[in-house]
């Protein structure tokens, strides 16, 4: 089950033709596997790593830290349901440090993350203060190198 998640993680289109020779294994083998742990919520989607460069849909992502003030008996996860329900919220993780959450929210303008920070997020009860960043370009994602790199030309060095 773990070789075929790793393969499905570097490339969610390959076939199960493909994945069983890959590991050895029937292809019902390797359907059935993958049946089992969409069935248990194991495997939740797949998707595709776009170039944002290349669509040109000027989608722009905001990088927001967010400190709470955890809640008797639900701590952090009543307020993280209510940040992570919005559908502008892409991604949203608890994590240790300076911050609780970190939240990446899309929009078509910087007035659109701005927007949502200060009228829907900044306002939710135990929110105590926000960060928030910008992505400016996108270098690497999901493991895919997303920027073309130019050939350096490089002069031949003579005494």
């Amino acid at each position: 089950m773990k070789e075929i998640l790793e393969l499905l993680r570097k490339e969610a289109r390959l076939s199960n033709a493909r994945i069983a020779a890959r590991l050895g294994k029937t292809e019902d083998e390797v359907a059935d596997a993958i049946a089992e742990m969409e069935r248990q919520n194991i495997i939740l989607g797949y998707h595709a790593i776009v170039n944002p460069e290349k669509t040109g849909n000027g989608e722009l992502v905001g990088i927001i830290e967010v400190k709470v003030m955890p809640q008797r008996e639900t701590g952090f996860d009543a307020i993280a349901k209510r940040i992570y329900s919005y559908p502008e919220v892409k991604l949203c993780y608890l994590l240790s440090g300076a911050y609780d959450l970190l939240v990446f929210v899309e929009g078509n303008s910087l007035h659109d993350v701005a927007s949502f920070v200060a009228e829907k997020l900044a306002p939710i009860e135990h929110v105590s203060s926000t960060t928030t960043h910008f992505i400016l370009k996108k270098y690497k994602e999901d493991g895919v190198i997303l920027a073309e790199v130019e050939k350096a030309e490089r002069l031949a060095v003579t005494p």
